[in-house]
């Protein structure tokens, strides 16, 4: 047995004054505080929260107390700036304001992922991007077939998403079942996928588009890239210039969320400072005799400037918009009842989409995949079997959060969005217990292997 470590002296000791009350031995803090703490240290635990959200909206929406649930997010809430006033229901407010930093955060990992990530390696992404597209028009695909000439055909958008909170979070629950690679590939396939539908969100869900509006929208950016080019550090005036952004393509017709995209597009990705320089004035720190608190606030500041502000904003607004945002708008958005119309029986949309997100997203990925690594455009991933990729793409039919907005735009409300509805929750559970057991197979497989060729080795 290891020796334990010896206690903290000096400086870098944690004084007992500054333990907070979830260290404490309080009851209140054993029984709701830690494992409150330990639940949102897990990788699946935002994807847990969005189910319990929708079900939770699915249960009050069916309820008795259904009438409080329609009031409650109906609600008229308005903005008021000068003579000008804005104006709509607590749900148009978490759809077109919140969700703008959902937007922002994916826009971030975007960003990330093109300057130091997966994308990064063209050729390492074309798998998952080739199979993205392919899980994306022929999903569409599907979708308007089954609704030609009907009254549903503009919701050919809401099948081609993949919900990355929730598909992530079933295969965080799988665990080491499911290998490193195959992760990310469903990782890189459904940032692709985000890419996809925010470009169909602005260019085929807008409304009647004003230009000059949008001309003051891109004056603001305009300005952005300037502040950036003359180094301006200021973080409040990129939130000014932000909100500038959102209300200009909000009043544009465009959706306002593009605004969070183009606002994590512009955000450098890239560390203003090396991080070597950052541990070289660390330890210029250490070796001080007469240490000031300027000293130590200045080294804070170069030690934050060797992180790219990317990483920076998406680790301190990804707890928001995963367990905050992303579960509100989830239950202001699922609840349908039941015994409604929008589950009396089959409609070419909910048909549409449960064909899209099961058969469509399965094939169009599947296929995506095996004609890059066909033509030799891509490799598959060490260690991952067609099977697993099979497995992926099944759980790529988890539509859910970016469907349901999509279906927003499309209908807007009433019956066909409750049918849309029907189809997106049908499909993404579906999508969710078919993928996980065809994972969790292979991973049953692969350990049957090992055993029988360490037994015949023996």
């Amino acid at each position: 047995m290891s020796p334990a470590p010896a206690p903290i002296d000096g400086p870098l000791a944690r004084p007992s004054a500054s333990r907070s009350w979830l260290d404490g031995d309080a009851r209140l803090a054993r029984w709701v505080g830690q494992p409150v703490q330990a639940f949102l240290a897990v990788e699946a635990a935002g994807g847990i929260l969005l189910v319990v959200s929708a079900l939770v909206a699915v249960a009050w929406a069916s309820s008795p107390w259904r009438a409080g649930y329609h009031d409650l997010f109906q609600t008229a809430v308005s903005l008021r700036f000068g003579s000008r006033e804005l104006s709509g229901s607590l749900t148009h407010w978490i759809n077109d304001g919140l969700m703008t930093l959902f937007f922002f955060v994916v826009g971030l990992e975007i960003k990330r992922e093109w300057v130091a990530g997966e994308l990064r390696d063209r050729r390492a992404a074309a798998l998952p991007a080739i199979a993205a597209v392919g899980g994306m028009a022929l999903p569409a695909a599907i979708y308007a077939i089954a609704n030609l000439g009907g009254v549903g055909g503009r919701g050919w958008g809401i099948p081609m998403a993949t919900d990355i909170a929730f598909a992530l979070g079933v295969v965080a629950l799988l665990g080491r079942r499911v290998p490193a690679p195959l992760k990310v590939f469903l990782l890189t396939l459904a940032i692709v996928d985000d890419i996809g539908a925010i470009v169909v969100i602005a260019v085929f869900y807008a409304g009647d588009v004003s230009w000059a509006w949008l001309l003051g929208g891109l004056g603001a950016v305009v300005v952005v890239v300037g502040c950036r080019r003359a180094r301006v550090r200021a973080q409040p005036v990129y939130v000014v210039l932000g909100l500038v952004l959102w209300f200009c393509t909000y009043e544009s017709g465009v959706h306002a969320t593009i605004a969070g995209v183009v606002m994590a597009l512009l955000t450098p990705a890239v560390p203003l400072l090396d991080h070597l320089a950052a541990e070289d004035a660390v330890d210029t720190l250490e070796e001080r005799p007469g240490l000031t608190v300027d000293d130590v606030r200045r080294v804070g500041f170069l030690v934050r400037e060797s992180v790219p502000l990317t990483d920076r904003l998406a680790t301190w607004l990804h707890p928001w918009t995963s367990f905050v945002i992303v579960p509100l708008f989830a239950l202001a958005n699922a609840g349908i009842d039941v015994g409604g119309p929008g589950f009396s029986g089959p409609s070419a949309i909910s048909v549409g989409i449960v064909a899209g997100l099961i058969v469509g997203k399965t094939a169009g990925i599947s296929l995506g995949a095996w004609l890059a690594v066909r033509l030799g455009i891509a490799r598959m991933p060490v260690g991952v079997r067609p099977a697993q990729i099979l497995g992926a793409a099944v759980l790529g039919g988890i539509g859910f959060t970016v469907s349901i907005f999509v279906a927003g735009l499309a209908f807007g409300g009433g019956r066909l969005f409750d049918e849309a509805k029907a189809g997106i929750l049908v499909a993404s559970v579906l999508a969710a217990v078919v993928g996980s057991a065809l994972l969790a197979a292979c991973a049953r497989r692969s350990e049957r292997t090992v055993e029988a060729v360490g037994a015949t080795s023996g």
